[in-house]
């Protein structure tokens, strides 16, 4: 079973903090650092997982993630946001947007790949129910 993620985010540190953090986990990795770049990346090469950071040039990450589960070849794939927002309501306002996690920046590099790996691990997502999600300031442990 493959363990190709797309990562898609406009921050080249982030991008390549999460890049190395996945791939010396075992992942493959393909990056894209627009939104649009990450369609036209997840359309090729049909990821496993997307990890989206919602904050992008030219389509938002919510722009990304509702063209992806509009498209039926791509639709099951989950999509786990990364994101500086931390506000109250934030991650519920994420989850309920279609996401099927959520992981808060900044990363934390001893938990990162494991949090990522969780998604890979879980059963296909449904529309309706996105029930292997990371709570706002809490991690796979606690």
């Amino acid at each position: 079973m493959t363990r190709r993620i797309l990562l898609i985010e406009d921050n080249r540190a982030n991008m390549d903090l999460a890049r190395y953090l996945l791939e010396a986990a075992g992942f493959i990795c393909e990056e894209a650092l627009d939104g649009e770049a990450g369609l036209l990346a997840a359309r090729r090469s049909a990821p496993r997982l997307v990890v989206c950071d919602l904050q992008l040039p030219g389509i938002d990450g919510f722009e990304v993630m509702r063209v992806l589960r509009a498209d039926p070849g791509l639709s099951g794939i989950p999509i786990v946001a990364v994101t500086a927002y931390a506000m109250v309501g934030d991650r519920d306002r994420i989850i309920a947007a279609g996401f099927d996690g959520y992981v808060a920046k900044p990363l934390d590099p001893r938990k990162f790949a494991a949090q990522i790996e969780a998604f890979l691990d879980a059963p296909a997502p449904h529309p309706a129910a996105h029930d292997k999600t990371i709570p706002l300031g809490q991690d796979q442990d606690g």
